[in-house]
């Protein structure tokens, strides 16, 4: 167990709160460690921390107390193979302490407790000179629309019910238009497409349960319609919880990927931008503690 962590908390984040933060803290002491706690609200000030701790420590620790979105900007400033990772859930729908099976701080503590750690690969997009990282999942189409039409306020007062209204806003829009997506082995046109690097979406829904964040490669799901029939019985069929399949949904695993197409692109529950992008899959790019 190392002697010292980052305490990372995001006072923004749906599930936050002093008394948790004070308690997180208190709990890490008490495992022997000296916890420094520092406070983010934004995407850039988690990433120039992240990038600052690593600048600073040879081997850091961070614990991130708030949700994927916070989590994902402290991933965004991490250097690539050096840092590990625990995360508390103190977020809106927290679908990497899902993943993960941590559902309480208490379950995360525990795991911290017992010091076991796994390497992570992680998904890059890049665009012209710009590049991110994502844990989870990337969207684009109506997945990428739907989180772009979610602003802050809506987000901080609503939780997961601000995406069901953007996702009724969209339907109720219509179709939008298709782009391709290219791979090493093949090519489809599709209305949306979803590349998973882990098996849960949305909260505990599992969309690619073969995905995993400790296998380097994505679970890509592509939805070749877009009209409002399609696209609803797509919702119902992940509402089930046996992933994403049927007619017109293509399912296949690819290390890289070519988005083509003028269409909106989310990861982690954030927009980034508009496609064009490419996407691949990066191994061992940091260690967390499952």
């Amino acid at each position: 167990m190392p002697d010292k962590c980052t305490l990372i908390v995001n006072p923004l984040s749906g599930g936050y709160s002093p008394a948790k933060a004070r308690e997180a803290e208190s709990a890490l002491k008490k495992l022997g460690m000296y916890c420094r706690v520092a406070e983010t609200r934004t995407p850039v000030e988690a990433a120039n921390l992240a990038a600052e701790i690593c600048r600073e420590e040879t081997d850091p620790f961070i614990v991130i107390g708030a949700g994927d979105g916070t989590i994902n900007s402290v991933v965004n400033g991490l250097a690539p193979g050096r840092a590990t990772v625990a995360v508390l859930p103190f977020g809106t729908s927290n679908v990497l302490s899902r993943e993960l099976g941590i559902f309480t701080a208490e379950d995360g503590m525990e795991r911290i407790a017992a010091g076991r750690s796994k390497p992570v690969s992680v998904g890059l997009i890049e665009k012209d000179s710009t590049k991110r990282i994502f844990l989870l999942m990337a969207g684009i189409g109506f997945d990428g629309a739907v989180v772009k039409s979610v602003g802050p306020i809506e987000k901080r007062y609503l939780g997961k019910f601000a995406y069901v209204l953007s996702a009724v806003r969209h339907l109720l829009a219509g179709e939008s238009g298709s782009f391709r997506v290219e791979w090493d082995s093949g090519h489809t046109d599709c209305h949306s497409v979803i590349v998973c690097n882990a098996s849960k979406y949305a909260g505990n829904f599992s969309i690619a349960p073969s995905a995993s964040l400790f296998e380097q490669g994505f679970q890509v799901v592509c939805l070749e319609k877009g009209n409002r029939a399609f696209i609803m019985r797509s919702m119902l069929t992940l509402l089930s919880g046996k992933g994403m399949s049927g007619t017109h949904i293509r399912t296949f695993r690819a290390g890289k990927l070519r988005i083509r197409g003028d269409r909106p692109l989310q990861a982690d529950g954030d927009f980034y931008f508009h496609a064009p992008a490419n996407i691949c899959s990066v191994p061992d790019f940091m260690k967390i503690i499952a």
